[in-house]
C-alpha cells in the first residue's frame, strides 16, 4: 500500500503517525515546507492521480488540510479525532484521505485513530448508493435525490 502524507508542522504526533504508516507500506511525502492548503491539495492529487492508495494530512486542527484536500475531485477527506469517527469515515463514506490535528491529538491517540482508519478495508455495501451520490455532487447544484 502507498500512503501520501503531508503535514504543515512536525511534532511527536506527526512522527508517531509516520512511524505507524511506514509499517503499513510505502509513505509518499508531499508538500514539504508548503503551506497547509498546498499540502492538502497535493495529498489529494497523489491519491486521485494514482501515486498513493490513501492519504493522511495533518495541520493544527486538521480542518484546513481536509478542506483543501476535498477541493480535489475524487477526494473524500474526513477529519477524525477518535477511532469510531475514523472507522465510520471509511465504512459509511469511503473516505480516502484521513485528516488529523497535530496539536490536539496525543501521539498514541493519533496512531489509534489512524489504525482504525486503515483497519477498515472497504465501505459498507449498504452505503454504495450514498457514496455514489457524493461523486454526483457539483459545486453550486442541489444534491441528487
Amino acid at each position: 500500500m502507498r500512503i501520501a502524507f503531508g503535514a504543515d508542522d512536525e511534532n511527536e504526533a506527526t512522527r508517531a503517525v509516520l512511524g505507524y504508516l511506514s509499517e503499513l507500506g510505502e509513505v509518499v511525502r508531499v508538500g514539504a515546507d508548503a503551506p497547509w492548503p498546498t499540502i492538502g491539495a497535493e495529498v489529494g492529487r497523489a491519491v486521485t492521480g494514482g501515486r498513493a492508495d490513501f492519504g493522511v494530512v495533518m495541520c493544527w486542527t486538521g480542518t484546513g488540510t481536509a478542506i483543501a484536500a476535498n477541493k480535489i475531485p475524487g477526494v473524500r477527506a474526513a477529519l477524525a479525532w477518535e477511532p469510531w469517527i475514523a472507522t465510520g469515515a471509511r465504512l459509511w463514506n469511503d473516505a480516502n484521505v484521513l485528516a488529523l490535528s497535530l496539536k490536539r491529538l496525543a501521539p498514541d491517540v493519533a496512531v489509534e485513530v489512524t489504525r482504525a482508519f486503515f483497519a477498515t478495508p472497504r465501505p459498507d455495501p449498504d452505503e454504495a448508493g450514498n457514496i455514489a451520490r457524493i461523486s454526483e455532487l457539483e459545486p453550486g447544484q442541489n444534491p441528487p435525490r
